[in-house]
């Protein structure tokens, strides 16, 4: 029979039952994964190895029907394994049991970015080991970011790049901490500068730093302050892996016990130094230094109750504390004072061996690299033994394998500077203690001295010991050897800061000019090696090089001679592609005692030169620096320390026209922002009066950025902090492309955005086909979203050329390739310099 009620008809079978009515059915919401460089991301977006292949795995895993189109996906199946030749897009739709659909797209681009090759040229303030799992370790820097070690490649392994350009503070790693009792999670405290305000961040961390989430915290951090290698400040409780500890630096010591996602400050001192307090020690602060479990156990679940805290004399002084150890048995809720045999040193590094001895650093300065005096005291929470002293140096690092009297013990020695007779590096003791004997100053292979401030031995392996230095990091693997051999283990570690890049034409005998801070000017000859031609290879800063376009062998730089005493600058010139330097026989004024990163010069012929030292009028050569003219351009008037001076570009096209970029100085400053032009190579100059009217927005100096297009003559842009300009008629009149917006979050107009809209530019070979005769790309903001971007027809559209896995916690230089469409070459935040295939 039927029956119809309503609009609805019912078909009955004999014996058969009503149908459910109809329900409201709702879409599924889908998690996009990716695997692609050999671990699973929460992404919907990724960057492909040319050949390699990777793999969609959206979630939810079951309960409905998955069906997939494009990248080469087919089938019902919801892991799709893609090796795709060229960038692609995926759709995933779910169906869920109710019916609902819903879909995610992916997006994949193909290529690669890596390092061009320099090899460490930064500081490494501390390796982690994970007690029990052989070869996991990791490495904190001070402005670099951090890395895991990848013992099948035996590499180091960025596990920070996927950091914003609004995280760059936060490449500043003050600590690592990793749970024993789960060797996926690692926590990570960030934040470049300590000061009274709350600007520490914990990254938090369940596949090893392949991704990360994180939380503000309550106080500050300073990972490049004095003191830097101290710790490891950030701990987890063996027992009660939810329950952390942070020591900090100018707030006392903090706990969580919900795995870091809420902190409070301990008993141990309410106090939070204020700003002044802070500045009257010249800003940098020690605070409390470690936290310390007494327990030889783990994964109890109980709290660990006897902890020990080590304290800096600064909080000390601050806080009215008596001792510079102090003791708790009950988990922190109080604290006694422990009498020390040298009170009022710095107690950098800790280490509780399983039979509960401890061995405990004392040092006058905070470091990195100490002068000491020094002092090593085992200590078995009564009795103190000293075991190793010494007067002229410090002691920087601490590792123990091992118990008792047959305890080995790796000690390493800072602020030991040169070579000389007896002098100690890393001290080896094989009996507790009772000798010691040198194992790295005078041995072979590749040895590090001064900030021996971390060092380890391998929890594996008893005869691989590690320390940091200034430059990376150095190992053995045959300590016990009487001799034993030292090399850098730094493959993979770039962390020079990079502050300027120029490429050179096409066919030029080199690939570009790397100007970094610390480690100075290079010509880079090979991506896969590090470079060998530098003018010179002591302690320098490059701040700026470029190229004769007609004659690239002829090769100007400027930068910065550093000593213990003064910094001076220096200018030099080669002649046949950097192969020889000589020094430019006289300076421009204003270039040996301006030495900010805002100096730069502009090469317009072989021999002639138009150099612009920070803060100072520029000035110009025509006799390869035998004498030195000024310009007619305008004093810039100094801003309060913010490094300002005219940006300077060359046409490349007519090297009689040299253009000279004004920013501005500051977000602050409300100083027009303006573009001079010369025709006669830089001589004189004359004001664009369409730069003007343009109204380009002041900006800092590392916020902005001009660049020519090399292919045509007069062709100029400006990227002005907040957007782009362009000009095809040598700065006479100027077009805004609306493309870019800043990320202001808040941020007033007198501070300026979180994010800058548009900060660099550059231009390179442009796409066969194109209609625009240089690839043009911007560093900015598009739609919300921070990245580098390319444009292949002048400007009018743009494609993101990174993505969420590299980005590098900002982008502060760049230059493009001549040679190679689609190749950029740009310094992160002290990432040393990268490329894009």
């Amino acid at each position: 029979m039927r029956l119809k009620l309503g609009t609805l008809t019912l078909a009955l079978a004999a014996g058969g039952a009503l149908p459910a009515l109809a329900q409201t059915c709702t879409p599924t919401a889908i998690t996009p994964y990716i695997y692609v460089n050999g671990a699973w991301a929460q992404t919907a977006s990724a960057n492909v190895k040319t050949g390699d292949s990777a793999i969609f795995g959206p979630q939810p895993v079951s309960g409905g029907m998955w069906s997939w189109s494009g990248c080469g996906t087919a089938g019902a199946s919801r892991e799709q394994t893609i090796s795709p030749a060229a960038a692609c897009t995926a759709t995933a739709t779910y169906t869920n049991s109710c019916g609902a659909k819903s879909t995610q797209t992916f997006s994949i681009k193909v290529g690669t970015w890596a390092s061009a090759k320099f090899g460490g040229g930064g500081y490494v303030t501390g390796l982690i080991f994970h007690p029990t799992t052989q070869n996991l370790l990791y490495a904190r820097t001070d402005v670099g970011g951090a890395y895991r070690w990848d013992a099948s490649t035996s590499s180091w392994l960025p596990i920070t790049d996927g950091f914003t350009a609004s995280e760059g503070f936060h490449h500043g790693v003050e600590s690592i901490a990793l749970d024993p009792n789960n060797d996926q999670r690692v926590y990570m405290v960030t934040g470049m500068y300590a000061s009274a305000d709350a600007t520490a961040r914990l990254y938090i961390s369940s596949n090893r730093g392949n991704s990360w989430t994180s939380v503000n915290l309550p106080f500050s951090a300073g990972g490049n302050n004095l003191g830097r290698a101290i710790g490891e400040r950030l701990s987890v409780d063996p027992n009660n892996p939810s329950i952390l500890f942070y020591a900090s630096r100018t707030a006392g010591l903090w706990k969580s016990t919900d795995s870091g996602a809420t902190w409070a400050q301990t008993p141990l001192s309410a106090t939070k130094m204020t700003q002044d307090q802070i500045n009257n020690l010249g800003g940098q602060v020690m605070g409390v230094e470690q936290l310390i479990f007494d327990t030889s156990t783990k994964g109890s679940g109980s709290p660990t109750w006897i902890l020990w805290a080590t304290i800096a004399p600064d909080y000390a002084s601050a806080a009215g504390l008596s001792a510079n150890l102090y003791k708790s048995v009950n988990g922190g809720a109080t604290w006694t004072p422990v009498t020390t045999p040298v009170p009022g040193y710095h107690i950098p590094h800790v280490v509780r061996t399983s039979d509960g001895a401890f061995y405990v650093l004392f040092t006058k300065g905070a470091g990195p690299g100490d002068a000491g005096p020094a002092r090593l005291y085992k200590f078995d929470g009564s009795n103190w033994t000293l075991l190793r002293s010494i007067d002229y140096a410090g002691y920087g690092g601490i590792s123990v394998s091992g118990t008792g009297s047959t305890a080995r013990i790796a000690l390493g020695v800072s602020g030991t500077w040169g070579d000389y007779s007896g002098k100690q590096v890393v001290q080896l003791s094989d009996n507790g203690g009772q000798t010691w004997r040198e194992i790295e100053a005078g041995m072979a292979g590749q040895t590090a001295s001064g900030w021996v401030d971390d060092v380890e031995i391998d929890p594996s392996n008893r005869d691989h010991v590690l320390h940091v230095h200034g430059g990376g990091i150095v190992e053995t693997r045959n300590a016990s050897s009487a001799t034993p051999t030292w090399n850098a283990t730094i493959n993979g570690i770039e962390e020079t800061c990079t502050l300027g890049l120029r490429t050179p034409p096409a066919g030029a005998p080199y690939i570009f000019l790397n100007s970094s801070g610390d480690v100075g000017t290079w010509v880079h000859t090979n991506l896969a090696t590090a470079p060998t031609r530098s003018p010179y290879k002591d302690w320098n800063s490059g701040n700026s090089a470029d190229m004769a376009w007609s004659d690239p062998t002829y090769i100007a730089a400027g930068g910065v001679v550093n000593s213990s005493n003064t910094a001076v600058g220096t200018g030099w010139w080669s002649g046949d592609g950097g192969q020889s330097w000589a020094t430019f026989a006289t300076l421009p004024a204003g270039a040996a005692t301006k030495t900010s990163e805002a100096s730069n010069l502009a090469v317009t012929a072989r021999n002639q030169v138009v150099w612009a030292p920070a803060d100072s009028v520029p000035s110009y050569t025509t006799n390869n620096g035998a004498s030195w003219t000024a310009t007619n351009l305008p004093a810039l008037a100094v801003q309060n320390g913010v490094p300002r001076s005219y940006r300077l570009v060359a046409d490349r096209r007519n090297p009689n026209k040299v253009y000279a970029y004004d920013s501005g100085g500051a977000w602050w400053t409300y100083t027009q922002a303006k573009v001079y032009v010369s025709t006669d190579g830089g001589h004189n100059f004359t004001l664009s009066q369409g730069s003007v009217a343009a109204n380009m927005r002041f900006a800092p100096w590392g916020s902005s950025s001009m660049a020519v297009n090399p292919n045509v003559e007069g062709d100029l842009w400006v990227a002005d902090g907040l957007a782009v300009y362009h000009s095809v008629d040598s700065g006479a009149s100027w077009t805004k492309l609306n493309n870019f917006t800043a990320t202001w979050n808040g941020r007033n107009d007198w501070l300026g955005p979180e994010v800058a809209g548009a900060s660099i530019v550059a231009l390179g070979k442009p796409k066969a086909g194109s209609t625009y005769t240089a690839a043009v790309y911007v560093v900015g903001v598009v739609n919300g979203v921070w990245g580098m971007y390319r444009s292949d027809d002048g400007g009018v559209s743009w494609v993101r050329h990174n993505d969420d896995a590299h980005q590098y916690a900002g982008v502060g230089v760049m230059a493009a390739d001549q040679n190679a469409y689609g190749r950029i070459y740009v310094g992160g935040t002290c990432r040393g310099v990268l490329y894009s295939n």
